[in-house]
């Protein structure tokens, strides 16, 4: 899924220094008071209309200030049409009182998805959730380009999600990406889909993980089960191998030391009686043979 180019991409508002503009228009309002104060009680109408003209601007200028808090923007509209620029320079600014001003967030957020029931690669039912960290990076197309930027990560989060669990498998051999088994790479995989998924909103993805994965609860005995068998089996072929190896050894040994003439039949009896000690569960019963191999 390809992000959709947009025609409004983030460039800074113009803003001045709020203090200063603070200072000087509530000087200009005490001073529009004491004009209006003084002509009142001098019944001079011209102080009163000076007084009252220097209200107007200052007032006016003072709808123009704006506090911004660190990791935090506002997104400027011109008598809330055009768009005007972004302000991302903490502290008290002042701008255009004829903007219009729209807070947006840019601290790194996390999102948890909810517990998503998917068949994975090979159609067997699983739970999947995951949790992904995220950011706004273009405050203009996460205004303007979606209706609800936070709305529209939540969706397409859950998708890639369910989009990610649905093209692997569950467990899988070694040569096979599987969920459980190359979590890293599956993460990664995961995060690239979130971010492009998410990138006409201007936001960008940090990291991702899953948080959850299990089998539906429906078949989770029964994949146990699977599970449980096959680490017998491998253990065992682990054994028989090791076992094997011990016996080639101890037949190698004996004959580079010529400790002991051995013929086929008494081979194979060696052979056989070291595997069945060195491959059974229970421990070996020694049995003393007072007669010969060939009685």
């Amino acid at each position: 899924m390809s992000a959709t180019p947009s025609v409004v991409t983030e460039r800074p508002g113009r803003s001045v220094d709020g203090w200063s503009v603070l200072a000087i228009a509530l000087a200009v309002d005490a001073a529009a008071v004491a004009l209006v104060v003084f002509g009142a009680l001098n019944r001079n109408v011209a102080l009163i209309v000076v007084g009252a003209v220097l209200i107007v601007p200052a007032t006016v200028a003072l709808a123009g200030l704006v506090l911004v808090e660190p990791n935090e923007a506002r997104v400027l509209q011109l008598l809330g049409s055009s768009y005007s620029g972004t302000l991302r320079k903490d502290g008290l600014r002042w701008m255009n009182p004829l903007n219009t001003r729209r807070k947006v967030s840019t601290r790194i957020r996390n999102h948890e998805t909810g517990i998503a029931k998917v068949n994975d690669a090979d159609g067997n039912p699983i739970e999947i959730s995951a949790i992904i960290v995220w950011q706004v990076e273009d405050t203009a197309r996460a205004v303007f380009d979606v209706d609800d930027f936070e709305e529209f990560v939540a969706v397409q989060t859950e998708a890639a999600v369910r989009h990610i669990a649905g093209s692997y498998t569950y467990d899988a051999g070694p040569e096979t990406l599987s969920l459980r088994q190359n979590a890293d790479e599956i993460t990664s995989r995961l995060s690239a889909e979130v971010d492009e998924r998410v990138g006409s909103a201007g936001v960008r993805v940090v990291e991702s993980r899953i948080n959850r994965l299990a089998y539906a609860p429906e078949i989770a005995q029964a994949m146990l089960r699977r599970q449980q068998a096959g680490a017998v089996i491998a253990a065992r072929e682990q054994i028989v191998k090791g076992a094997v190896g011990m016996v080639a050894t101890a037949l190698e040994q004996l004959e580079k030391e010529h400790t002991i003439e051995l013929d086929e039949e008494r081979r194979a009896a060696m052979v056989s009686n070291l595997l069945v000690v060195l491959c059974g569960d229970q421990s070996a019963q020694p049995v003393l043979n007072t007669g010969s191999l060939y009685a």
